[in-house]
């Protein structure tokens, strides 16, 4: 013991804190049906995308929200408005969704009255970053990406669980990443237009619902443009 030095914090070994270890399952034990390792079952999925466009940013996600093969709701919403001119987009627990979107929307409302002006995009992905950073050690459950149309003109940035802020042209989170990415990176372009992004979306969305259960029943899209926002809502 002495040398870790726990000797001259703690003369005598009874005073030294104890940790309690959950004990480790055997690891001939198995997983069974469709419960994964770790007790992640519930853990629900998503295809979340965004779009930066010649005229604006577009971001949607599909409306499944899922625990573990059960699926809870089709009507389930994962894009949110945080000024007239920014959205984030979302997939992780609906609950921690809602929570990140609610505290963002209010802080721009803080930051405006203070500073006069509205708060830019890669302002609130900054304050975004450090909420989630900050909450760490119990951290809200969502791959986030957050889009908007400022001075700087369309900017769109991702960030992970614990506030990791990467800039992007385009991006898609959740448990359909993969394919919704391989249908939107092989056709994205710069000059790409709203109603161009909406389609190729879509294309995305629809492409991943196919192949990911735990996405599906339509999409919701937020449309970000000079004129404002603008929210709709496709059924499948």
């Amino acid at each position: 013991m002495e040398r870790y030095g726990f000797q001259s914090q703690f003369p005598s070994l009874r005073e030294i804190p104890q940790m309690h270890v959950m004990p480790q399952e055997s690891q001939s034990q198995q997983p069974q049906g469709n419960q994964a390792p770790q007790g992640m079952s519930w853990m629900p999925g998503a295809t979340t995308v965004g779009v930066v466009c010649a005229d604006g940013v577009v971001l949607a996600s599909e409306k499944r929200v899922t625990y573990g093969g059960f699926i809870m709701s089709k009507g389930g919403k994962k894009v949110f408005k945080v000024t007239d001119q920014i959205g984030v987009a979302c997939a992780g627990l609906v609950g921690d969704m809602q929570v990140l979107s609610r505290e963002m929307e209010a802080q721009a409302k803080l930051f405006s009255m203070d500073v006069g002006r509205k708060i830019s995009v890669r302002a609130a992905s900054k304050l975004m970053a450090n909420i989630l950073f900050n909450r760490r050690y119990a951290p809200l459950f969502t791959q986030t990406i957050i889009g908007g149309l400022d001075d700087e003109g369309a900017t769109l940035f991702v960030l992970d669980v614990l506030g990791s802020l990467i800039p992007d042209k385009y991006a898609a989170v959740g448990s359909g990443t993969e394919t919704a990415i391989s249908v939107i990176e092989e056709a994205y372009k710069e000059s790409i237009t709203i109603a161009e992004a909406k389609e190729l979306i879509r294309r995305a969305i629809k492409a991943s619902i196919n192949r990911d259960a735990m996405s599906g029943d339509g999409i919701d899209f937020f449309i970000i443009t000079k004129e404002g926002v603008t929210e709709e809502t496709v059924k499948f």
